[in-house]
């Protein structure tokens, strides 16, 4: 909330609530509980699980069908409860994420949700803001708007409170200045609704990283429809019996179908983009969670994002009177400059850019009569030209003008009457300021009498004023912030519209790296692609950029194979926020049309929090591996153990039927999806080099190790099982020695696969509250269905002795912590 300096009250809080109305919608929208419940009923494994209970029905066997059906609730309950955790977690980022508008009430300038706009609403727009409303313009500096979304034109209109330009539509984009207008149309009644409407039906593209994923559970459903078909025929000519073939066969195909890993994926990434809003960070799309830990280069702005934004005045150079003044001799004056004076009559009436604001405090503290409300504005040319320069135009009731130009240094010298002596003599003032860090403005005036005049501002003859020094301190974390970047293996790069020496200043002060090198965007744009991809990596400075240069050079490193993250908070960093793979917009001096464009925000516009977020998305990528090797890695012996014995034809052939295949799913579930999304990030995580975006879980070298560790568990769990059976043991001794060595295999995978770099004993330190509490539930549960009548007889096990317990425990032991000495060996190759 902020003090309202315009002359509109706005409406009051009550005014506000009579004005709402109930919004009407056609058709109703399904709600969240219908839309879950849908995608739970017809997820493969609840259709299995059904199946196998009807068929445990018809064999007569109804214990076995309750238990299949309670657990057909319980696997139900456990997917309804992560899907609505996840679509809460995004709706919430939603929430956070939704557009906000400025509005003035009860004669503040507060900040609300588009949605709370109501007719009559002082609404105001600034430059890279979008429309929130169609209304009429009651006061307005400088504005312009651009109406593409509505015209297809791409040239911008100006606007103002005259009866002929006072319109302004939804959805268009402020470019320059501002404005207040007062709403005449919201929601379904603006131009642009149907628009609003079109982009509803966009379907958003689904992750490079969930397409694979989907890829591989599509073909390991196909495998397991095959398997399904091939065990059906080959149980029944051995046994003829059908419905114990359809057991067997569905008991293979639940054991094959890896259901766990989407889950787990939409998991990781929707909880990942929730705990970053908690960081500071908003995320607007899942894409970005998957994509954040493989950036490596992060191009950033110069004002705002290393420097505190915070301009003080810092020096005034008056090239009349050759005289250079100070920091502490402006603070010192009694008397106001003539060229400080003009940069503010260059500046808006209502300031908004810090370095006008800076002007306006100087010239109120100085002055002994303030003109400013004598003087009316007649005409302005807004900031335009390469480099850009602004000109306004202020009139008295007397005629009295004040005709005054601000903008780069050398603008103001192009279109100013200097001999080459003189310029030669203010480029040394200049390069000297801005060689201390300053930023440096160049200001000029002139006199017209005629009310008529020229179509560019760079077609009036100004007198060359002086110069104005701005500074804008470093932030004090900066240093440390570029040292875990290039800690990372992240390249950084500042791309910024002001000049090369003050640039190379202020980055030598935050000991950046390559400080020396810079490019000019003109010279950028000049060049051909071949001789600047050559020296892309080289080069990290780029100065005086425009939007299509800064465009250009984010294009430039993805030829180069760059994954590119991009800061921006402006209009003019829209086109490259958009290109980029990560566009990281301003949450508090960003326009919202850089917020809209970008796909992460970062809330206090503090840099260090996208060395969190890198950080986060590491994490998040390396624990979803882990929970898919971990998944592949388990999966391989229960689809062994069914079909093994079934092929080398063993005495004992039906060791797993669905009821120990879903036993186990509810094990090994919330291990995958609440264990490993939890785990911290490892230690040496943001000192390894990026990955690559094309890396995927399901290239041989990523599979390899986890099907290894598969293959061993089976090894274990039948070597154990075929020892007792030819000991002559029972079925159900044997079944129950399987089992049991399978449930700590289990418990073993856990905990060595949470690094497959780091030792056991390092791991075993890290702070994961879920790894007692869940490894104690599976001990608990195989205890209890063992020794256990009732859920005893449901699975057909027998008690074992301690010492064949503590056997399965030391085959499971050999069979997974093998990995180990895999590790020892990855240690000392690194």
């Amino acid at each position: 909330m902020t003090k309202n300096p315009f002359p509109f009250h706005g409406l009051s809080n009550a005014e506000v609530e009579l004005r709402k109305k109930d919004v009407s919608v056609s058709g109703k929208e399904q709600s969240e509980f219908i839309i879950i419940l849908k995608e739970t009923v017809l997820e493969p494994i609840f259709i299995l699980l059904i199946a196998s209970a009807l068929v445990y029905s018809l064999l007569g066997e109804f214990s076995e069908a309750i238990f299949l059906l309670s657990a057909v609730v319980l696997v139900s309950t456990i997917s309804f409860f992560q899907s609505f955790r996840t679509r809460k977690a995004l709706s919430l980022l939603q929430a956070l994420t939704a557009s906000k508008t400025k509005v003035i009430r009860d004669n503040k300038i507060i900040e609300i949700a588009s949605e709370g706009i109501v007719l009559g609403d002082f609404l105001i727009s600034e430059e890279g803001s979008v429309i929130a409303a169609d209304g009429e313009i009651v006061h307005s500096n400088d504005f312009a708007v651009n109406e593409s979304v509505l015209t297809g034109e791409s040239f911008s209109q100006s606007k103002s409170s005259a009866k002929d330009q006072n319109n302004v539509f939804q959805g268009t984009l402020a470019v320059s200045g501002l404005a207040v207008y007062r709403v005449t149309a919201t929601g379904d009644q603006s131009r642009a609704a149907q628009l609003a409407k079109l982009a509803k039906e966009i379907k958003t593209e689904k992750p490079p990283l969930y397409k694979q994923i989907l890829s591989f559970v599509k073909s390991m459903t196909i495998v397991g429809l095959v398997c399904f078909l091939l065990v059906l025929i080959f149980y029944y000519f051995q046994t003829h019996k059908f419905l114990d073939s359809l057991l067997m066969a569905l008991t293979l195909a639940m054991s094959i179908l890896p259901e766990e890993i989407p889950v787990a994926f939409t998991t990781f990434m929707a909880l990942g983009a929730w705990k970053l809003s908690k960081t500071g960070i908003l995320v607007k799309g899942l894409n970005t969670v998957e994509t954040l830990g493989a950036a490596t280069v992060i191009c950033i702005d110069k004002t705002g994002t290393i420097t505190e934004n915070k301009m003080e005045l810092a020096a005034i150079y008056s090239h009349k009177n050759k005289e250079l003044l100070d920091k502490e001799q402006i603070k010192e004056q009694k008397k106001l400059n003539e060229v400080a004076e003009y940069g503010m009559w260059a500046s808006e009436p209502i300031p908004f850019d810090p370095m006008e604001i800076a002007l306006h405090e100087h010239y109120k503290k100085l002055i002994s009569k303030d003109n400013r409300q004598d003087f009316k504005m007649i005409h302005e040319y807004p900031l335009d030209g390469q480099p850009p320069m602004m000109t306004h135009i202020f009139e008295n009731g007397k005629g009295d003008r004040h005709i005054a130009a601000k903008g780069a240094p050398e603008a103001i010298m192009n279109v100013s009457e200097l001999s080459e002596a003189e310029k030669t003599e203010i480029n040394l003032k200049i390069q000297s300021l801005a060689s201390q860090g300053y930023r440096v403005l160049g200001v000029g005036k002139t006199n017209v009498k005629a009310n008529v005049f020229p179509e560019k501002q760079q077609d009036f003859t100004f007198a060359f004023l002086g110069l104005l020094a701005f500074y804008d301190p470093p932030k004090e974390n900066i240093n440390k912030v570029f040292k875990q970047f290039y800690q990372a293996g992240i390249g950084v790069k500042i791309i910024t519209g002001d000049n090369a020496i003050t640039t190379s200043a202020i980055a030598k002060q935050c000991e950046f790296k390559g400080a020396e090198k810079t490019l000019d965007g003109k010279e950028l744009i000049e060049m051909n692609d071949e001789k600047l991809l050559s020296i892309v990596d080289d080069v990290n400075i780029y100065t005086r950029m425009f939007p299509e240069a800064k465009l250009r050079i984010i294009n430039i490193l993805k030829q180069k194979s760059h994954v590119v993250a991009m800061t921006g908070d402006g209009v003019n960093d829209s086109l490259a926020l958009k290109s980029s793979h990560i566009g990281i917009a301003m949450g508090k001096k960003g326009s919202e049309v850089a917020r809209q464009a970008a796909s992460l925000i970062l809330i206090d516009d503090n840099l260090v929090h996208m060395v969190e977020a890198i950080a986060i998305g590491r994490r998040i990528y390396e624990n979803l591996k882990k929970a898919i090797q971990y998944i592949i890695s388990i999966h391989i012996p229960i689809i062994l153990i069914v079909t093994v014995p079934l092929l080398l034809f063993w005495k004992y052939t039906n060791f797993f039927s669905p009821v120990h295949v879903i036993f186990l799913e509810l094990i090994m579930g919330p291990t995958c999806s609440i264990i490993f999304e939890n785990e911290p990030i490892e230690q040496n995580s943001m000192k390894k080099a990026p990955r690559k975006l094309s890396a995927t879980f399901f290239s041989f070298n990523e599979l390899s190790i986890s099907i290894i560790q598969g293959l061993i568990i089976t090894v274990s769990c039948l070597g154990m099982g075929y020892y007792y059976m030819e000991n002559n043991y029972s079925i159900a001794e044997v079944r129950t020695i399987i089992y049991s060595t399978l449930i700590f295999s289990n418990i073993f995978l856990t905990l060595a696969n949470r690094s497959f770099y780091y030792s056991i004993f390092t791991t075993i330190r890290y702070k994961n509250a879920l790894i007692p509490l869940v490894l104690s539930i599976s001990i608990l549960i195989l205890l209890l269905s063992i020794y256990f009548k009732p859920i005893q007889n449901i699975f057909e096990f027998v008690p074992l002795s301690f010492t064949e317990l503590v056997y399965c425990l030391v085959a499971a032991f050999i069979g997974v912590m093998w990995i180990e000495i895999f590790k020892i060996m990855k240690r000392r190759q690194s």
